[in-house]
Formats: structure tokens, C-alpha cells, sequence
């Protein structure tokens, strides 16, 4: 028989704070039940013309993910809300998605990989798009056309059939962006629909677009 553990729904945690922060957060929420998480860094893109005219139109960032079961995830949120007053603007945004599987993380433990359970009458999507070094920008770009509030742009380093290099017959993985950005249900198709067209994603080695429900959100405006 599964304990209530192993059965446990578990959610992926992630918050865009500003650069600084991701520590602080992890501390908070450590103190209210998650323990252990990952501080990544990025940038946001800002939809200000002041700043635009001033040529500071990116924001430094920390990105958090963190992942532990629902019932921790509501009560952290709820006061990493209070402390990080994501309700105000500018102060961050939070959001999680569902999680079928956790495997290496102790306080994490499950050994069955949960089923989907419908929508549940989700009214955000997170889309990920993963694009070479420089695309980040045009993705951005594409994704305002379309409706876009804007999103966050994270550094990373790619390595699938289309990703290696040989420099000095060594083979290098070149370097990714990867650009998450939160969108309403009914604008998500418009958006991906745009970046797709604009960054050729369905052309090899262009590009990789997923999109999950978003569950709960915080920060977010209208």
C-alpha cells in the first residue's frame, strides 16, 4: 500500500524576482516547509518607453524553482505573497505548474508517477521557448505582436542532435536563451502562432516551443 507521501500531488514552484532576491525567497520558503531549490539568473523585458528612450529596456532577475507537494506550495506562497507583496506591481510573480514525478529530492519522495487530472479551469499557460543566443530579443518581439505583457530571458547551453559545434576538432554545446513568458488561455495560440512564424521554429535546429497549465498565480495584471 502507497503512503500518503509516495501520493502526494506535487507542484513546480517558479518566481521572477528581481536580482538579489532568489536567496531570500529560498530562506522564506525553507522556513515554511520547502526546503532545497534552484536560483537561476535572467533578465526581464520591460514594456516602458522612458525607459526604452534611455536604452534600459532589461532588468536583471532571479529565477526560483522549487518543488514540493500542494498543501506546502499554498501555505509558502501564501507568505512569500505577504513578505514579497507580489499583489503590488513590479515586486515579482510567482506561479506553479503540476509535477507527475520526483525523483532525488529527499524531502521529495515519490514512486509512482501521477496521472493528469483535466484543466480545472486553468486560465494561464507558461510558454518556454528555447532558441539560440540572440533570438531571445526577436521571440520577445514576436510574442508583444501578439499580445505579450513581455517575459524573462534565461542563459543556458544546448546539447540535442542539431546543437554541437567542432571548434579546434573540439566540440562545442552552443549557447541557449531560454524565454518563459505567462500568457492568458485564449492568447496563447496568438502568441505561439507569432513566434513560431518569425523564429522558423519548425525548421531543425531553430527552436523548441512547450507550453503547461499554469495552476496558481501570483503578480500577475491585467
Amino acid at each position: 500500500m502507497s503512503s500518503n507521501t509516495e501520493m502526494a500531488d506535487y507542484e513546480l514552484v517558479c518566481i521572477i524576482v528581481n536580482f538579489g532576491l532568489g536567496s531570500k525567497v529560498m530562506h522564506t520558503a525553507k522556513k515554511h516547509g520547502i526546503s532545497g531549490g534552484t536560483v537561476l539568473l535572467g533578465k526581464g523585458t520591460l514594456k516602458n518607453h522612458l525607459l526604452k528612450f534611455l536604452a534600459i529596456t532589461d532588468v536583471r532577475k532571479e529565477v526560483v524553482l522549487m518543488v514540493s507537494d500542494k498543501k506546502k506550495v499554498s501555505q509558502a506562497l501564501e507568505q512569500l505573497d505577504k513578505k514579497f507583496k507580489f499583489t503590488k506591481p513590479n515586486h515579482g510573480i510567482a506561479f506553479t505548474t503540476s509535477v507527475s514525478h520526483v525523483l532525488g529530492a529527499r524531502s521529495c519522495k515519490s514512486d509512482h508517477i501521477k496521472e493528469g487530472r483535466g484543466a480545472e479551469n486553468k486560465m494561464y499557460h507558461s510558454i518556454t521557448v528555447i532558441i539560440e543566443k540572440g533570438d531571445a530579443e526577436y521571440v520577445i518581439e514576436a510574442a508583444t505582436e501578439a499580445g505579450s505583457k513581455g517575459g524573462t530571458i534565461i542563459n543556458a547551453r544546448g546539447s540535442g542532435i542539431h546543437e554541437t559545434s567542432k571548434l579546434f576538432s573540439m566540440e562545442i554545446e552552443p549557447e541557449k536563451e531560454v524565454v518563459m513568458i505567462l500568457s492568458e488561455k485564449e492568447s496563447t495560440e496568438a502568441i505561439v502562432s507569432s513566434i513560431r512564424k518569425k523564429l522558423k521554429i519548425d525548421e531543425p535546429g531553430n527552436g523548441i516551443i512547450f507550453i503547461q497549465d499554469v495552476n496558481n498565480t501570483y503578480g500577475l495584471y491585467e
